[in-house]
């Protein structure tokens, strides 16, 4: 049998010792993608909202470069703008290579993106296996037109000393004792915030895990529109009992405004990566000390669908250069550079592969461990039914949000804002 110096480097364990620039130079020897001559990559991602995985990316990607001799281009900018970006790639056939996107705008234009089917099945026998959830929003029509490379797990954060107060011992596990402590939170001054407001990421991923936990979806397992049903009315119910005891302005807020208020202590409790929690640490603020992480409370479905945001690159097929991004693509998912990045986000990236179930970010700092979970936890946006054109439509409309919104609030009765939604959701179903 014949043994690469990469191999090499692995099974001895001199990669400890070698300069990780030795290894990435035996990597590129051996990786099964010859890049273009002359290849250059241009990749656009979100803006990171811990500092420390931005550093960790471009340390990844300067490592790359040192190895093939492959110049990358980072370019930065907010979660909408990314899709917004990513639309115009793919109906203008120009712009970068690589996007690091959010949900599945795949889904949405699966003709304009390079099939990364060869590079997903690399990985998949190399790293014990891609959870279902990536495979859900990776394949669209039989070949993978993403390749999904982490989650951002969103959790519920929370104040411990405050959840004391209150009169708990331990995070709510039912959404009965969840109505219990968002009272008692109201009274002693420290409620809680879910945001309601136009939102990529934190509003959809709770109203939607309390729409799955009463048995409602907005689609069928034939992927039939099914969001009038009894479970839905049910999910607006406990909702609207339940934003009284919110604090002020949540129908307005974004996905930094949680952020915000949980940091300056304007409430106790809300749903959102570790990116709270990770900032303050890093700025040594005491409210850190005090923070802890949660899983979502277990409603009558009486198992967990949460939904958590995917992250997945796209490759666009105006790229002049698919060998070197596929090359790119597998050096960022190996061991040992997505260990290093895996550490450097703090927990604010869950892994898609199963290989990294045992990474330190998970156990060094024990408030960490619970998104861990996100992967295994993890429903698409699309559940009970698949991921396609329709469902990534209502998710970008913001249906289910605004339903929410509109009931909580007492804009529009639950049945109303249960009528509204599901007429937008048909003009996609018939478009």
């Amino acid at each position: 049998m014949t043994i690469s110096r990469r191999q090499a480097l692995i099974g001895t364990g001199a990669i400890v010792g070698a300069s990780l620039s030795e290894w990435t130079r035996a990597w590129a020897l051996d990786q099964p993608f010859t890049p273009e001559k002359g290849a250059a990559l241009r990749i656009l991602r979100p803006k990171p909202f811990v500092q420390t995985e931005s550093a960790a990316f471009a340390h990844l990607v300067r490592a790359f470069a040192a190895a093939t001799g492959i110049p990358v281009e980072i370019s930065e900018a907010s979660n909408p703008q990314v899709l917004l970006k990513g639309a115009m790639a793919a109906e203008t056939g120009s712009g970068p290579d690589l996007i690091w996107s959010i949900h599945a705008d795949a889904h949405l234009y699966p003709e304009k993106l390079v099939d990364l089917s060869d590079v997903a099945d690399y990985l998949d026998g190399k790293l014990g296996g891609w959870y279902p959830i990536a495979r859900e929003y990776g394949i669209h029509d039989g070949a993978w037109v993403c390749l999904p490379v982490a989650l951002n797990g969103n959790f519920m954060s929370y104040r411990i000393s405050w959840l004391e107060q209150a009169g708990f011992d331990r995070f709510p596990a039912n959404l009965e004792d969840f109505m219990r402590l968002a009272k008692q939170l109201k009274k002693i001054n420290h409620p809680i915030g879910l945001p309601l407001g136009a939102s990529v990421t934190d509003g959809n991923c709770w109203v939607h895990w309390l729409l799955w936990q009463f048995g409602g979806a907005v689609f069928d397992e034939a992927n039939r529109p099914t969001i009038r049903s009894p479970e839905t009315l049910q999910a607006l119910e406990y909702a609207r009992e339940l934003f009284p005891y919110f604090v002020n302005g949540t129908l307005t807020w974004s996905d930094d405004s949680n952020n915000e208020a949980f940091a300056i202590g304007e409430i106790g409790c809300t749903n959102n990566p570790v990116s709270i929690y990770a900032e303050m640490v890093a700025a040594g603020n005491p409210v850190a000390a005090d923070t802890n992480h949660a899983l979502y409370p277990i409603g009558p479905l009486g198992r967990p669908t949460e939904f958590h945001i995917m992250r997945p690159m796209m490759l666009f097929k105006h790229t002049r250069f698919p060998r070197a991004a596929k090359a790119f693509l597998i050096f960022m998912m190996e061991h040992p550079q997505f260990d290093n990045f895996l550490i450097g986000s703090v927990g604010q990236l869950s892994h898609t592969l199963k290989a990294y179930d045992t990474n330190s970010v998970w156990t060094s700092d024990p408030k960490r461990t619970v998104f861990r979970e996100a992967a295994a936890r993890c429903r698409s946006f699309a559940y009970k039914g698949k991921l396609g054109y329709a469902a990534a439509a209502v998710l970008s409309d913001q249906i289910v949000l605004e339903m929410f919104s509109e009931a909580a609030s007492g804009q529009l009765s639950p049945r109303d804002a249960i009528e509204r939604a599901e007429r937008r959701v048909l003009r996609y179903i018939e478009s």
